[in-house]
């Protein structure tokens, strides 16, 4: 007794089920490692690196860390006397911190939760930085880094910089 074959764009296949079923392990065979590759470069910031090895000791550890994400800011100043803050002035943070003298922290969008560590070139000695505030005027990637003088704040001025934004589970 011969079978019945069943011609179609998969090839030659003498039940329908198992043609369908060849496809499925097909496309899970060829999809999941691109699937894997392209997770490990996209969490690797576009930098192609070998799975199997790690990045040597010698690149600083922020660089090889992949929970930092580097974002292009406009990054502002202020302080919190009346002309930055308004009728907030003198009081607590957006967070309800209560600002204290030596203070350095950031005004950020709310796309970024309040904690988020952040390293901004020429802030705060190069070291890491809280989200403890919002502000009026501070929409998508833009900040605003505290002082503790009105005039520090103005000397800031505007910059544009390439802001390191903690993205990993918070310390």
């Amino acid at each position: 007794m011969k079978k019945a074959v069943f011609r179609g764009s998969c090839g030659v296949f003498p039940n329908p089920r198992r043609a369908v079923l060849a496809v499925i392990l097909l496309t899970a065979i060829i999809c999941i490692p691109i699937c894997v590759v392209g997770a490990a470069y996209a969490k690797a910031d576009g930098q192609i690196i070998s799975l199997s090895t790690t990045v040597a000791d010698s690149e600083p550890a922020l660089e090889r860390s992949s929970e930092w994400q580097t974002v292009r800011m406009r990054v502002t100043a202020y302080c919190s006397c009346p002309k930055c803050c308004g009728e907030y002035s003198g009081g607590p943070t957006a967070c309800g911190y209560k600002i204290r003298p030596g203070d350095a922290f950031v005004a950020a969008d709310k796309k970024y939760s309040f904690g988020t560590e952040m390293l901004i070139a020429g802030y705060n000695n190069g070291e890491p930085v809280k989200v403890l505030d919002r502000g009026g005027a501070i929409r998508g990637d833009r900040l605003d880094v505290f002082f503790g003088s009105h005039e520090e704040a103005l000397e800031w001025g505007v910059q544009y910089l390439d802001v390191k934004v903690h993205i990993g589970p918070q310390t």
